[in-house]
């Protein structure tokens, strides 16, 4: 194998594929990076068995061939290097790289060893833009569970059908869902369990300009954008059926200024202690919610806040760290409240936009 192309081109594809390869002392070969020569293309696959990547820079093929590399070294050495031309040259089981007045050989593995990362055949599927995924994914992937005793929750729920896409999350305490709509129509139904560190991937990859397709294929979920794959496998099981739990009427309704409701929140969490516990009292009558904390060593606080408040009065108690993880989601200058009693779930939404929800489990009173 023999390639010439440009360091900064190559510098990006080492980022996007680096990330999921961890220290692996069974597998030495997971360490590392296939570089594989396609037609007039350089192939550049990751994989930890769970997670594949691929990704193609263009450059002038002298030599066709292919090579593993550590990724750590590959991707340190390349980053120190100027912005020019740079030679990959496989031999020997060995990458030779030269650029300007540097010269490198890494000892690599043969490529013959690197676990095949499957293809996806059927690529009928769901195609969404890109920006739009990443953002969504953000809204959510905060709030799912990191429990092993219940794989199910530990992952993010994609579910598509009658064109909108669902995307939820939870952890039992509090749970987030967001739909979305702007999707080119497709007939095909689905519904997936992502890997949490999957997710993570895709905000981190997805370049934000281009659009990615979607195609569930058996325990396997396959997302391409432009020049970029990554394929995951799924976590089985049955989601469990969150729509139940989430209130469809409310005796307390409340509008807040949502920057306005952070602050407070932070402010008053200072005075939570090791429980962050923070406490709501809504006062119709005043159409004010007092916000209080104490704690035996560091003393108490108490804020009041103005806000629109419709029915009865009430006192809830909150884990003040999950309502800001709701509000820091929520992108509208309003943010409803809808609350019947100190013990079921509170849902928390944007004013102006159905498609975001955010549901919180209040702290049971002493």
């Amino acid at each position: 194998m023999k390639i010439i192309c440009l360091q900064e081109k190559l510098k990006e594809k080492l980022s996007i594929v680096q990330n999921i390869i961890g220290k692996n002392l069974t597998l030495p070969i997971l360490n590392n990076i296939l570089l594989k020569t396609e037609k007039n293309r350089l192939k550049i696959s990751s994989t930890n068995l769970e997670i594949g990547i691929n990704t193609w820079i263009v450059g002038k093929i002298e030599k066709q061939g292919s090579i593993t590399c550590p990724a750590k070294l590959l991707s340190d050495f390349v980053n120190n290097l100027p912005n020019k031309k740079l030679s990959l040259e496989a031999k020997n089981n060995s990458l030779i790289i030269k650029c300007d007045n540097y010269k490198a050989q890494i000892k690599g593995l043969n490529a013959k060893d690197f676990p095949i990362i499957p293809k996806v055949e059927n690529k009928k599927g769901i195609k969404i833009n890109n920006n739009i995924l990443k953002t969504s994914l953000s809204q959510v992937i905060g709030m799912a569970s990191v429990s092993e005793s219940r794989p199910e929750i530990s992952g993010i729920l994609f579910s598509y059908s009658e064109g909108k896409l669902k995307i939820v999350a939870t952890d039992s305490f509090r749970l987030a869902e967001k739909t979305i709509s702007d999707i080119e129509k497709s007939d095909v139904n689905f519904s997936a369990i992502l890997l949490q560190k999957t997710a993570y991937e895709l905000t981190r990859i997805l370049n934000d300009n281009d659009d990615v397709q979607i195609v569930l294929n058996n325990n396997q979920i396959f997302f391409e954008s432009k020049d970029v794959q990554l394929i995951s496998r799924i976590i089985e099981g049955q989601y469990p059926n969150y729509q139940q739990i989430i209130p469809k009427k409310f005796k307390t309704e409340i509008v807040f200024d949502k920057n306005e409701l952070i602050n407070q929140v932070k402010t008053t969490s200072l005075f939570s202690g090791r429980t962050n516990n923070i406490n709501l009292t809504v006062m119709p009558e005043k159409s004010k919610v007092k916000i209080f904390a104490q704690d035996v060593d560091l003393g108490e606080n108490t804020t009041f806040i103005k806000c629109t408040i419709k029915g009865r009065k009430l006192e809830i108690d909150f884990n003040y760290r999950y309502l800001l993880d709701g509000l820091s989601n929520i992108f509208s200058e309003k943010v409803y409240f809808g609350m019947n009693d100190a013990l079921g779930p509170a849902l928390i939404k944007p004013i102006g936009d159905n498609s975001y929800i955010y549901i919180v489990m209040p702290i049971k009173p002493a």
